[in-house]
């Protein structure tokens, strides 16, 4: 068993016994940060319709539901260094982002172009839940083959898929 799946697993097992501690939820922060995505997409609505009818009046708005976005980025984001705050912001908006562009091309019958949008979406969401569960060591992150993230790795799924399958074992909200 190669170094990075044996981390994998250990991470996975520390999942589970702080699941069964109740420290974490990730259920919960997995719809929090859901809803963050759609606070983050409101206040952008609030600011286009600002600037469209020039009526102060979705400013007011626009920083009522800022307060409420960073009141429940903190329920995830409890620690943080340097810039990882607006780092996870945008990341969690740009996935929303992508989801919405994928969601249009896929109702444009353009399946291939919303797979591409979902998966740039996915990568993202999984690298803001990576950063915020310090499962990102940048050290670890090395160029050595396309795909590979080490030159032990076989499998060659690079950062992003690894980084997937482990966020898709880790963060399950269908487990109650």
């Amino acid at each position: 068993m190669d170094n990075l799946t044996e981390k994998i697993d250990h991470l996975i097992d520390k999942f589970n016994q702080a699941k069964k501690q109740e420290k974490m939820d990730l259920s919960s922060d997995e719809d929090l940060s859901i809803a963050i995505m759609n606070l983050v997409s409101i206040e952008e609505h609030f600011f286009f319709t600002a600037q469209k009818t020039g009526k102060d009046e979705y400013l007011d708005l626009l920083k009522e539901v800022r307060e409420i976005r960073k009141e429940l980025l903190k329920k995830i984001i409890k620690e943080y260094e340097g810039e990882v705050w607006c780092i996870s912001k945008h990341l969690l908006a740009a996935s929303y982002r992508l989801m919405e562009v994928g969601t249009k091309s896929l109702g444009a019958d353009k399946k291939d172009e919303a797979k591409e949008m979902f998966n740039k979406a996915y990568h993202l969401y999984s690298l803001f839940w990576a950063i915020n569960m310090k499962l990102v060591n940048t050290n670890d992150i090395k160029k050595i083959e396309d795909g590979a993230l080490n030159k032990q790795d076989q499998e060659k799924k690079g950062f992003w898929g690894k980084l997937g399958e482990l966020v898709k074992k880790a963060v399950d909200c269908c487990i109650e």
